[in-house]
């Protein structure tokens, strides 16, 4: 890792319009500043809504990796601001949307801060979370638990399905096509 870079995790999920289009358009949003820097890209999973209002869509969901100059409210800001420009609304709590980017982990940082927790205080219950991300880290840890564990005893691991017609982003890192488990 670069000095001055911090090593961060984002989720990604969208279950409004045309979520595909709307996933690859923003992991490109999110990157395209200079100090973010893309380092790889989970493959993309179908999920059924977790809270919110009962007859959601399914939502598509995904994690990048990355390292950022930013400080970490600048960028929950650039993230918002990837989210605005793909016309997220926040109406209603967990509600549907064309796009949600939650900042997982940002290094090593603990924070309390109700603008920004970290690491995000419901990723280690997320298997919309957590798969995708054990499928890109295999070896990383949340709140010294392997991911994978953790994702394996969520609630929603048994609502996640594999989805194709994802690519690329122009060479980057993937783990591949989501295997039929």
């Amino acid at each position: 890792m670069n000095a001055g870079y911090a090593k961060v995790v984002l989720a990604l999920g969208s279950n409004l319009g045309e979520r595909n289009d709307t996933l690859s358009e923003a992991v490109a949003d999110l990157v395209d500043p200079p100090e973010v820097r893309l380092l790889a890209v989970s493959p993309v999973v179908q999920t059924k809504a977790v809270g919110g209002p009962a007859g959601q869509p399914d939502f598509l969901n995904m994690v990048i990796t990355a390292e950022t100059s930013l400080a970490p409210l600048e960028l929950l800001a650039h993230c918002q601001a990837v989210e605005n420009k793909h016309h997220r609304v926040r109406e209603v709590h967990w509600g549907p949307r064309t796009l949600d980017v939650d900042v997982i982990t940002y290094g090593d940082l603990r924070s309390d801060d109700p603008v920004l927790t970290l690491p995000h205080p419901r990723a280690a219950e997320r298997a919309f979370v957590l798969y995708p991300w054990s499928l890109i880290e295999p070896a990383a840890t949340l709140n010294g638990e392997r991911i994978s564990a953790l994702a394996a005893r969520a609630a929603d691991y048994g609502d996640l399905a594999p989805f194709d017609g994802f690519g690329d982003f122009d060479g980057m890192p993937t783990a591949g096509a989501v295997e039929e488990r």
